[in-house]
């Protein structure tokens, strides 16, 4: 089956206030050969990601929400396939420092900020463009956040580049520019369940790291170093069923090769996860209401509260440079 590109009126959202009602589109970049993809221009969210299982039938691996309408409704959709920015992870207290500024961002988790804030990427109806290279397919998804945006310093030019190749390979790579020092971070918010339905308990899942980030009870970073959890509950370096491990949880990976690796037993499909970012942040939904441990996220990304952390790896980002961010996933099954 030949490669395809296809487009298709989603339907008219309520808007970002720096936007108004804007028609949503949903782009299916279709390998032909197995994997395919729809990705909405509202949130740049990833909706459907189909790959085959192991006696070659083709599933949806990703939750999705039923409509447009799930997607606006905040209670109903924690972040469902969104990209995440301006920065994807905590900020304590909703404030940084930046040349001897104090920042205040939008508090929209207790007194700290988390995800962007309340109207972040995720509320956004982005710009698309579909393009076409022999067999890889790709689409080219922009934004222009205005300086000040949920309390952000910038003039911020983000955008996002969804892949897909037929050798079973979804890339996801991020650029950035701004016209005033900030900080940024960006990920994707996918709930991942290879088996397509039901609960991931079974699924099992390694990860490339032996230290974690120790949270207070609030989910902030404690100071210090993260721990080393060799040997715990939370070494996954070898795959373990994800059972009834309850994970929200920031990794810190031990080295490029991979992030982290995902499979269904029942259906054969496996997920390689490959970054060139620090960290990766893995949730197992247990907080998701109505369909509690439906999927897991393997947010990939920067290290929590990084922007108020002088040990962590640095966000930000000056006039004149490029932020840049990829990840791949990798599929198969057998």
């Amino acid at each position: 089956m030949a490669a395809t590109i296809r487009r298709e009126r989603v339907g008219t959202t309520a808007g970002h206030r720096g936007q108004g009602p804007t028609d949503v589109d949903a782009y299916t970049l279709d390998t032909g050969a197995g994997l395919a993809v729809v990705v909405w221009t509202y949130g740049a969210q990833l909706v459907e990601v189909l790959v085959p299982d192991r006696e070659g039938r083709t599933g949806n691996v990703v939750v999705r929400l039923p409509d447009l309408g799930g997607y606006e409704n905040r209670a109903a959709n924690p972040y469902v396939g969104s990209t995440v920015g301006r920065y994807c992870r905590c900020v304590a207290g909703g404030r940084f420092r930046l040349d001897g500024i104090e920042y205040h961002l939008d508090r929209n988790d207790g007194e700290h900020h988390i995800h962007g804030g309340d109207l972040g990427f995720d509320r956004y109806v982005w710009a698309a463009e579909a393009e076409r290279s022999g067999d890889v397919l790709s689409l080219r998804l922009r934004l222009d956040s205005p300086d000040g945006d949920q309390g952000y310093p910038g003039a911020l030019s983000a955008e996002v580049l969804y892949q897909v190749s037929p050798e079973g390979t979804l890339t996801l790579a991020y650029t950035a520019t701004t016209t005033a020092s900030t900080i940024v971070g960006f990920t994707n918010h996918a709930y991942w369940n290879l088996a397509g339905t039901g609960r991931i308990d079974g699924h099992l899942l390694a990860l490339n790291s032996t230290r974690a980030v120790v949270f207070d009870d609030q989910l902030i970073p404690l100071p210090g170093p993260p721990a080393d959890i060799t040997g715990g509950p939370l070494d996954h370096r070898e795959p373990k069923p994800v059972g009834e491990l309850r994970l929200d949880n920031c990794f810190v990976l031990d080295d490029p090769d991979w992030a982290a690796r995902l499979h269904d037993p029942a259906s054969g499909r496996t997920l390689r996860v490959v970054t060139d970012q620090p960290a990766v942040g893995v949730y197992s939904a247990d907080g998701f209401a109505g369909r509690r441990r439906s999927g897991i996220c393997l947010e990939t990304g920067p290290m929590p509260d990084a922007p108020n952390r002088d040990d962590y790896p640095p966000v930000r980002l000056d006039p004149g440079e490029t932020y840049r961010h990829r990840t791949v996933h990798h599929f198969s099954a057998h």
